[in-house]
Protein backbone atom coordinates (compact mmCIF):
# COMPACT_ATOMS: atom_id res chain seq x y z
CA UNK A 1 0.00 0.00 0.00
CA UNK A 2 1.05 3.81 -0.47
CA UNK A 3 2.74 5.27 2.46
CA UNK A 4 1.22 8.66 0.71
CA UNK A 5 -0.51 11.22 3.29
CA UNK A 6 -1.83 14.09 1.68
CA UNK A 7 -2.25 17.06 3.58
CA UNK A 8 -3.74 20.74 2.67
CA UNK A 9 -0.45 23.13 2.78
CA UNK A 10 -1.70 26.81 3.45
CA UNK A 11 -0.18 29.43 0.77
CA UNK A 12 2.08 32.12 3.17
CA UNK A 13 3.15 35.05 1.83
CA UNK A 14 5.77 34.25 -0.38
CA UNK A 15 9.47 34.03 0.95
CA UNK A 16 12.96 33.21 -0.55
CA UNK A 17 15.69 32.72 1.80
CA UNK A 18 13.40 33.37 5.24
CA UNK A 19 13.00 36.98 3.43
CA UNK A 20 9.26 38.08 2.96
CA UNK A 21 9.32 39.66 -1.06
CA UNK A 22 6.83 42.23 -1.68
CA UNK A 23 4.63 42.54 -4.77
CA UNK A 24 5.99 44.33 -7.88
CA UNK A 25 4.71 47.83 -8.33
CA UNK A 26 3.31 48.73 -11.91
CA UNK A 27 6.56 50.47 -12.95
CA UNK A 28 8.45 47.29 -11.89
CA UNK A 29 6.59 44.72 -13.86
CA UNK A 30 6.76 47.38 -17.00
CA UNK A 31 11.01 47.66 -16.33
CA UNK A 32 10.43 43.43 -15.77
CA UNK A 33 9.35 42.73 -19.09
CA UNK A 34 11.71 44.97 -21.06
CA UNK A 35 14.85 43.66 -19.34
CA UNK A 36 13.11 40.43 -20.39
CA UNK A 37 12.63 41.35 -23.75
CA UNK A 38 16.18 42.42 -23.75
CA UNK A 39 17.44 39.05 -22.89
CA UNK A 40 17.92 39.06 -18.99
CA UNK A 41 16.85 36.53 -16.69
CA UNK A 42 14.54 37.39 -13.86
CA UNK A 43 15.63 36.85 -10.81
CA UNK A 44 13.70 34.00 -7.86
CA UNK A 45 13.00 37.51 -5.66
CA UNK A 46 11.50 39.14 -8.72
CA UNK A 47 9.51 35.68 -10.12
CA UNK A 48 7.69 35.69 -6.77
CA UNK A 49 6.55 39.23 -6.82
CA UNK A 50 5.18 38.62 -10.18
CA UNK A 51 3.42 35.88 -8.65
CA UNK A 52 2.55 38.11 -5.55
CA UNK A 53 0.64 40.57 -7.29
CA UNK A 54 -2.52 42.03 -6.54
CA UNK A 55 -5.86 41.01 -8.49
CA UNK A 56 -5.97 44.80 -9.92
CA UNK A 57 -2.37 44.69 -11.92
CA UNK A 58 -2.71 41.20 -13.31
CA UNK A 59 -4.00 42.77 -16.77
CA UNK A 60 -0.82 45.06 -16.90
CA UNK A 61 0.84 41.91 -15.95
CA UNK A 62 -0.79 40.19 -19.30
CA UNK A 63 0.05 43.12 -21.58
CA UNK A 64 3.58 42.20 -20.15
CA UNK A 65 3.94 38.57 -21.11
CA UNK A 66 1.48 38.84 -24.45
CA UNK A 67 4.10 40.78 -25.31
CA UNK A 68 6.90 38.90 -24.19
CA UNK A 69 5.37 35.58 -25.96
CA UNK A 70 4.50 37.09 -28.85
CA UNK A 71 8.35 37.96 -29.29
CA UNK A 72 9.84 35.55 -28.17
CA UNK A 73 8.17 32.34 -28.61
CA UNK A 74 6.41 33.51 -31.72
CA UNK A 75 2.37 33.94 -32.40
CA UNK A 76 1.57 30.56 -33.18
CA UNK A 77 -0.16 28.69 -31.00
CA UNK A 78 0.78 24.82 -30.84
CA UNK A 79 -2.24 22.21 -30.74
CA UNK A 80 -1.39 18.56 -29.43
CA UNK A 81 -3.47 15.59 -29.32
CA UNK A 82 -2.86 12.61 -26.84
CA UNK A 83 -4.02 8.77 -26.65
CA UNK A 84 -4.62 6.51 -23.65
CA UNK A 85 -3.03 3.94 -25.02
CA UNK A 86 -2.36 1.91 -21.76
CA UNK A 87 -4.70 2.94 -18.77
CA UNK A 88 -4.22 1.57 -15.37
CA UNK A 89 -3.13 -0.32 -12.32
CA UNK A 90 -0.36 1.69 -12.16
CA UNK A 91 2.69 0.93 -9.27
CA UNK A 92 3.36 4.27 -8.40
CA UNK A 93 1.07 6.82 -5.88
CA UNK A 94 0.98 9.92 -7.12
CA UNK A 95 -1.88 11.56 -5.38
CA UNK A 96 -3.61 13.18 -8.35
CA UNK A 97 -4.39 10.56 -10.78
CA UNK A 98 -7.25 7.70 -11.05
CA UNK A 99 -5.00 5.18 -12.52
CA UNK A 100 -2.81 3.90 -9.53
CA UNK A 101 -3.35 0.97 -8.13
CA UNK A 102 -2.77 2.64 -4.75
CA UNK A 103 -6.52 4.37 -5.32
CA UNK A 104 -10.08 3.84 -5.38
CA UNK A 105 -10.66 6.05 -8.40
CA UNK A 106 -12.79 4.76 -11.19
CA UNK A 107 -10.00 4.86 -14.25
CA UNK A 108 -10.11 3.42 -17.09
CA UNK A 109 -8.09 -0.32 -17.10
CA UNK A 110 -6.90 -2.23 -20.25
CA UNK A 111 -3.70 -3.13 -22.12
CA UNK A 112 -1.98 -1.32 -24.71
CA UNK A 113 -4.00 -0.70 -27.49
CA UNK A 114 -3.95 -2.43 -30.94
CA UNK A 115 -2.14 -0.33 -33.68
CA UNK A 116 -4.83 0.65 -35.63
CA UNK A 117 -6.65 1.55 -32.52
CA UNK A 118 -3.53 3.98 -32.06
CA UNK A 119 -3.26 4.79 -35.84
CA UNK A 120 -7.10 5.99 -35.17
CA UNK A 121 -6.62 8.29 -33.07
CA UNK A 122 -4.14 10.09 -34.46
CA UNK A 123 -6.16 10.32 -37.60
CA UNK A 124 -8.94 11.72 -35.56
CA UNK A 125 -6.48 14.24 -33.89
CA UNK A 126 -4.97 15.22 -36.88
CA UNK A 127 -8.37 16.01 -38.15
CA UNK A 128 -9.02 17.82 -35.35
CA UNK A 129 -6.00 20.12 -36.26
CA UNK A 130 -3.42 18.66 -34.07
CA UNK A 131 0.25 19.10 -35.18
CA UNK A 132 1.65 16.38 -32.38
CA UNK A 133 0.22 13.24 -31.02
CA UNK A 134 1.72 11.59 -28.11
CA UNK A 135 0.84 7.65 -26.79
CA UNK A 136 0.76 7.57 -23.32
CA UNK A 137 0.40 4.27 -20.37
CA UNK A 138 -0.10 3.97 -17.82
CA UNK A 139 2.52 2.40 -15.01
CA UNK A 140 6.22 2.81 -14.11
CA UNK A 141 7.61 2.23 -17.45
CA UNK A 142 7.37 1.13 -21.04
CA UNK A 143 8.55 -2.52 -20.06
CA UNK A 144 7.30 -5.41 -22.45
CA UNK A 145 5.47 -3.49 -25.08
CA UNK A 146 8.25 -0.98 -26.03
CA UNK A 147 8.41 -3.17 -29.07
CA UNK A 148 4.86 -2.95 -29.91
CA UNK A 149 4.58 0.47 -29.02
CA UNK A 150 7.36 1.55 -31.16
CA UNK A 151 5.50 -0.59 -34.08
CA UNK A 152 2.94 1.82 -33.72
CA UNK A 153 4.83 5.15 -33.56
CA UNK A 154 6.08 3.85 -37.49
CA UNK A 155 2.99 3.23 -38.31
CA UNK A 156 0.95 6.93 -36.90
CA UNK A 157 3.96 8.35 -38.60
CA UNK A 158 3.09 6.75 -41.70
CA UNK A 159 -0.26 7.16 -41.70
CA UNK A 160 -0.36 10.86 -40.64
CA UNK A 161 2.79 12.61 -40.73
CA UNK A 162 2.31 13.57 -37.42
CA UNK A 163 4.84 14.70 -34.76
CA UNK A 164 5.13 11.90 -32.43
CA UNK A 165 5.57 12.24 -28.49
CA UNK A 166 5.69 9.72 -26.34
CA UNK A 167 4.74 9.43 -22.15
CA UNK A 168 5.58 6.01 -21.30
CA UNK A 169 7.27 6.59 -17.55
CA UNK A 170 10.78 6.07 -16.60
CA UNK A 171 13.33 4.88 -19.29
CA UNK A 172 16.43 2.94 -19.66
CA UNK A 173 18.93 4.27 -21.90
CA UNK A 174 17.93 1.86 -24.26
CA UNK A 175 14.20 2.11 -24.48
CA UNK A 176 14.83 6.18 -25.15
CA UNK A 177 17.27 5.03 -28.55
CA UNK A 178 14.46 2.96 -29.94
CA UNK A 179 12.29 5.27 -29.43
CA UNK A 180 14.45 8.14 -31.01
CA UNK A 181 14.84 4.96 -34.10
CA UNK A 182 11.14 4.56 -33.73
CA UNK A 183 10.63 8.12 -34.91
CA UNK A 184 9.73 9.68 -31.76
CA UNK A 185 10.52 13.37 -31.56
CA UNK A 186 9.72 14.14 -27.87
CA UNK A 187 9.33 12.71 -24.46
CA UNK A 188 7.03 13.91 -21.77
CA UNK A 189 8.02 13.40 -18.27
CA UNK A 190 6.45 15.88 -15.74
CA UNK A 191 8.66 16.99 -12.88
CA UNK A 192 5.23 17.14 -11.64
CA UNK A 193 5.36 19.93 -8.95
CA UNK A 194 8.48 21.75 -6.85
CA UNK A 195 11.08 18.68 -5.20
CA UNK A 196 10.18 20.52 -1.59
CA UNK A 197 6.17 19.32 -2.47
CA UNK A 198 6.94 16.54 -4.11
CA UNK A 199 7.28 14.25 -1.23
CA UNK A 200 3.51 15.32 -0.19
CA UNK A 201 2.29 14.17 -3.87
CA UNK A 202 4.06 10.65 -4.47
CA UNK A 203 5.93 8.07 -1.82
CA UNK A 204 6.62 5.22 -4.55
CA UNK A 205 9.81 7.34 -6.77
CA UNK A 206 11.45 10.49 -6.08
CA UNK A 207 12.38 13.72 -7.56
CA UNK A 208 16.00 12.72 -8.47
CA UNK A 209 13.85 9.21 -10.75
CA UNK A 210 12.08 11.91 -12.36
CA UNK A 211 15.08 14.37 -13.33
CA UNK A 212 17.15 11.15 -14.69
CA UNK A 213 14.56 9.92 -16.95
CA UNK A 214 14.55 13.56 -18.19
CA UNK A 215 18.35 13.26 -18.87
CA UNK A 216 18.66 10.37 -20.49
CA UNK A 217 15.85 11.30 -22.90
CA UNK A 218 17.44 14.32 -24.00
CA UNK A 219 21.00 11.95 -24.41
CA UNK A 220 18.92 9.47 -26.32
CA UNK A 221 18.14 12.40 -28.93
CA UNK A 222 14.35 13.29 -27.89
CA UNK A 223 13.32 16.83 -26.98
CA UNK A 224 11.94 17.14 -23.88
CA UNK A 225 8.33 17.79 -22.58
CA UNK A 226 7.88 18.16 -19.01
CA UNK A 227 5.33 20.45 -17.00
CA UNK A 228 3.55 20.21 -13.62
CA UNK A 229 0.32 20.34 -12.54
CA UNK A 230 -1.47 23.08 -10.48
CA UNK A 231 -3.34 23.04 -7.64
CA UNK A 232 -1.78 20.29 -5.90
CA UNK A 233 -1.72 22.69 -2.64
CA UNK A 234 1.62 24.25 -4.02
CA UNK A 235 2.80 27.80 -1.92
CA UNK A 236 3.97 30.19 -4.17
CA UNK A 237 7.30 29.84 -3.46
CA UNK A 238 7.34 26.41 -4.60
CA UNK A 239 5.55 27.67 -8.11
CA UNK A 240 8.85 29.58 -8.40
CA UNK A 241 11.21 27.08 -7.63
CA UNK A 242 9.34 24.44 -10.03
CA UNK A 243 9.79 27.22 -12.55
CA UNK A 244 13.29 27.36 -12.32
CA UNK A 245 14.28 23.65 -11.76
CA UNK A 246 12.35 23.56 -15.49
CA UNK A 247 14.77 26.58 -16.63
CA UNK A 248 17.61 24.83 -15.34
CA UNK A 249 17.01 21.91 -17.05
CA UNK A 250 16.60 23.10 -20.31
CA UNK A 251 12.77 21.63 -21.32
CA UNK A 252 11.21 22.37 -25.09
CA UNK A 253 8.24 22.49 -23.61
CA UNK A 254 5.86 22.50 -20.61
CA UNK A 255 2.73 21.16 -20.31
CA UNK A 256 0.34 23.00 -17.66
CA UNK A 257 -2.40 21.06 -16.09
CA UNK A 258 -4.95 22.36 -13.59
CA UNK A 259 -6.04 19.67 -10.55
CA UNK A 260 -9.17 18.21 -11.93
CA UNK A 261 -9.75 15.60 -8.72
CA UNK A 262 -10.75 12.52 -9.45
CA UNK A 263 -13.23 10.42 -6.82
CA UNK A 264 -11.25 8.02 -4.64
CA UNK A 265 -7.86 9.55 -4.82
CA UNK A 266 -6.36 11.07 -1.80
CA UNK A 267 -6.97 15.08 -3.48
CA UNK A 268 -10.81 14.21 -4.40
CA UNK A 269 -12.52 17.61 -2.86
CA UNK A 270 -9.40 19.78 -2.94
CA UNK A 271 -10.41 23.46 -3.72
CA UNK A 272 -9.33 24.55 -7.17
CA UNK A 273 -7.20 27.93 -7.01
CA UNK A 274 -8.93 31.15 -7.91
CA UNK A 275 -8.68 31.72 -11.74
CA UNK A 276 -6.51 34.70 -11.45
CA UNK A 277 -3.60 32.84 -9.19
CA UNK A 278 -3.83 30.01 -12.29
CA UNK A 279 -2.49 33.14 -14.86
CA UNK A 280 -0.09 34.67 -12.50
CA UNK A 281 1.52 30.85 -12.28
CA UNK A 282 1.79 31.32 -16.43
CA UNK A 283 3.33 35.04 -16.49
CA UNK A 284 5.71 33.57 -13.51
CA UNK A 285 6.88 30.54 -16.23
CA UNK A 286 6.64 32.91 -19.55
CA UNK A 287 9.15 35.39 -17.82
CA UNK A 288 11.18 33.19 -16.84
CA UNK A 289 11.27 31.28 -19.46
CA UNK A 290 9.97 33.53 -22.65
CA UNK A 291 11.23 31.18 -25.55
CA UNK A 292 9.49 27.57 -24.26
CA UNK A 293 6.03 26.32 -25.82
CA UNK A 294 3.65 26.56 -22.68
CA UNK A 295 1.02 24.31 -23.19
CA UNK A 296 -2.50 24.37 -21.22
CA UNK A 297 -3.25 21.04 -20.86
CA UNK A 298 -5.79 18.92 -18.47
CA UNK A 299 -8.36 20.37 -16.09
CA UNK A 300 -7.92 24.27 -18.38
CA UNK A 301 -11.50 24.22 -18.86
CA UNK A 302 -13.02 23.46 -15.23
CA UNK A 303 -10.39 25.69 -13.31
CA UNK A 304 -9.66 28.78 -15.75
CA UNK A 305 -13.68 28.81 -16.59
CA UNK A 306 -14.04 32.22 -18.39
CA UNK A 307 -10.83 33.16 -18.32
CA UNK A 308 -9.37 30.51 -20.22
CA UNK A 309 -8.41 32.78 -23.26
CA UNK A 310 -6.43 34.87 -20.88
CA UNK A 311 -4.17 32.09 -20.26
CA UNK A 312 -2.63 32.61 -23.73
CA UNK A 313 -1.94 36.42 -23.06
CA UNK A 314 -0.34 34.87 -19.73
CA UNK A 315 2.29 33.35 -21.23
CA UNK A 316 0.65 29.76 -22.98
CA UNK A 317 1.69 29.14 -26.65
CA UNK A 318 0.39 25.27 -26.92
CA UNK A 319 -3.04 23.94 -26.37
CA UNK A 320 -3.60 20.13 -25.69
CA UNK A 321 -6.93 19.25 -27.30
CA UNK A 322 -9.66 16.72 -27.00
CA UNK A 323 -9.88 14.80 -24.32
CA UNK A 324 -7.33 13.95 -21.32
CA UNK A 325 -6.24 10.69 -20.22
CA UNK A 326 -9.22 10.46 -17.84
CA UNK A 327 -11.39 13.43 -17.87
CA UNK A 328 -13.19 15.09 -21.00
CA UNK A 329 -12.07 17.39 -22.76
CA UNK A 330 -14.01 20.00 -25.46
CA UNK A 331 -14.42 20.30 -29.30
CA UNK A 332 -11.14 21.03 -30.68
CA UNK A 333 -13.42 23.53 -32.71
CA UNK A 334 -13.96 26.06 -29.83
CA UNK A 335 -10.05 26.02 -29.19
CA UNK A 336 -9.55 26.95 -32.52
CA UNK A 337 -12.08 30.06 -32.40
CA UNK A 338 -10.96 30.88 -29.32
CA UNK A 339 -7.23 31.60 -30.75
CA UNK A 340 -8.68 33.10 -33.65
CA UNK A 341 -10.47 35.71 -31.40
CA UNK A 342 -7.37 36.75 -29.85
CA UNK A 343 -5.91 37.28 -33.53
CA UNK A 344 -3.49 34.49 -33.33
CA UNK A 345 -2.99 31.91 -35.40
CA UNK A 346 -3.11 28.16 -35.27
CA UNK A 347 0.20 26.66 -36.47
CA UNK A 348 2.87 24.58 -35.49
CA UNK A 349 6.14 25.46 -33.35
Amino acid sequence: MSRLTFEKVPNPPGRIGGKEVAPLSPEDILDLGRRVLAGEEPTREEALGVWRLPDRDVPLLLAVTSRVTREKAGAAVDFCAIVNARAGRCSEDCAFCAQSAHHEGAGPLYPLLPPERIVAAAQRARAAGAQRFSLVTAGRGPGKDLAAICAAVEKVIAATGLVVCCSLGFLTEDEARALREAGVSRYHHNLETARSHFGRICSTHGYDDKIATIRIARAGGLEICSGCIVGLGETAEAIVELAFALKELAVDSIPVNFLDPIPGTPLAGSAAPPPLSLLRTLAVFRLVMPEVSIRLAGGREKNLRDLQALALWAGANGLMIGDYLTTPGRPAVMDRRMVEDLGLAVGRR
